[in-house]
């Protein structure tokens, strides 16, 4: 079976819920990471047993690998940190593979990122200050450093590449911004340190030993029964999301990867899960219609994920306009797929919202919503969650009444 696991609002829905109900339920099972970087920070709860997981899959609690898809921005100076963290709590270090055309993010991805995003102020566009967009457009410039690449780098040979990088790209992009950069800027100064460079290069490679880099992914599709694909963040957040530029993600977060990666190695995709809280949540700057920092009153939650940060500032709240609102980014999404897909719905966080969905025309009880038409029109299936735990997530809300072969109504 061949999963593919999409957040429908902003990010911050249960992504990482759903890929550890599928993989709890599955046989040996393979989850990719197609999509962005480490700045995703997808939480999954066992017993007692807590981890946000941003490069590893979410579903490691469960014995999966994770594969890193030439989509895909690894940070290999954090990697160590969150392998070493999950070990601690769990008793394993999973197997991480990746496609040698994957291209990591640098230091200087980063401390661009901060920069940029530091000096804009009150017209900040909500970045988490990760090096992601600086990555891609870096990549697109020529001058992206692959995995494949750092097999055969030294330390040396590694720190090298980097000045070079720095000196043909990097500060020319900076000067290009036009932007008056004091000379006490802290960001600024470390892009001019190349003990920075060499510490960092001397990180990456020593971390290079927790990833095997695989020449055939059909090969390594073809060993594993369930093939789960882990987005991240948002469709409202995906980079051709024209409605939300420039509050937008560098990545495609919907089925674009997914499909093309699968397309490559002769699979279809199963069944895409869309996952949604009850209600709207969004963390970072843009505009959010119907905004109400209240909207929970005293059902509201600590999350203790999305705690208030320099970058992003603390979790939003919000009702979507209607159901044809909420369905909006899906549609379009769901268009994609050229072949008859299983279409579901997981709906979360729901003790927050005492089993509603939240609306600005007004909210709507569950079981309600599973009877409207439009609901029925564009899922099969819907899966329900009111805790934090995967085990505990209702699968019997089977609601396909037409349309069986997964068309539009």
């Amino acid at each position: 079976m061949v999963y593919s696991v999409i957040g429908s609002n902003y990010g911050d829905e249960g992504k990482g819920l759903a890929t550890d109900y599928l993989a709890s339920r599955s046989g040996k099972v393979l989850v990719v990471r197609h999509n962005g970087g480490a700045q995703a920070g997808h939480t999954v709860e066992i017993g007692e047993k807590r981890f946000v997981f941003h490069e590893l899959g979410s579903g490691s609690f469960r014995g999966t690998c994770t594969y890193w898809a030439d989509s895909f921005f690894p940070d290999m100076y954090k990697l160590e940190e969150e392998v070493q963290s999950f070990c601690s709590l769990s008793g394993m270090i999973p197997d991480i593979y990746a496609s040698g055309l994957s291209c990591m993010t640098t230091i200087d991805d980063i401390l661009i990122n901060m920069l940029l995003e530091s000096g804009r102020g009150e017209q900040c566009h909500g970045s988490c200050g990760m090096g992601i967009n600086e990555a891609d457009l870096r990549k697109n410039a020529g001058f992206g450093i692959t995995l494949d690449q750092l097999k055969v780098y030294s330390v040396d040979a590694l720190f090298q590449e980097l000045k070079r990088i720095r000196k043909e790209y990097s500060l020319c992009r900076l000067h290009e911004m036009m932007l008056d950069f004091p000379v006490q800027n802290e960001y600024f100064e470390l892009l001019n340190d190349e003990a920075v460079l060499y510490n960092f290069a001397e990180a990456v490679i020593h971390n290079f030993r927790y990833i095997t880099v695989v020449d055939d992914t059909k090969e390594l599709f073809a060993d594993y029964d369930t093939i789960i694909f882990e987005g991240a963040q948002g469709l409202r957040l995906d980079s051709e999301y024209e409605k939300n530029w420039p509050h937008v993600t560098a990545s495609r977060t919907g089925l674009t990867n997914v499909l093309r990666i699968l397309d490559a190695v002769n699979l279809r995709l199963d069944e895409v899960i869309y996952v949604t809280r009850s209600y709207v949540t969004k963390h970072g700057a843009g505009p959010l219609a119907y905004e109400n920092s209240d909207l929970l009153g005293e059902q509201k939650i600590m999350d203790e994920t999305n705690v208030h940060n320099r970058w992003q500032g603390s979790l939003r709240y919000s009702r979507w306009k209607d159901v044809d609102d909420f369905l909006e980014a899906i549609r379009e999404d769901s268009r994609k797929c050229v072949y008859p897909v299983k279409r579901s719905l997981l709906i979360t966080h729901l003790n927050e919202t005492k089993n509603q969905m939240l609306f600005q025309s007004g909210d709507v009880d569950i079981m309600t919503l599973i009877e409207h038409e439009m609901i029925q029109c564009e899922f099969e299936h819907i899966y329900l969650s009111g805790t934090r735990f995967a085990d505990d997530i209702r699968h019997d809300q089977l609601i396909r009444k037409v349309n069986t072969l997964g068309t539009n109504c």
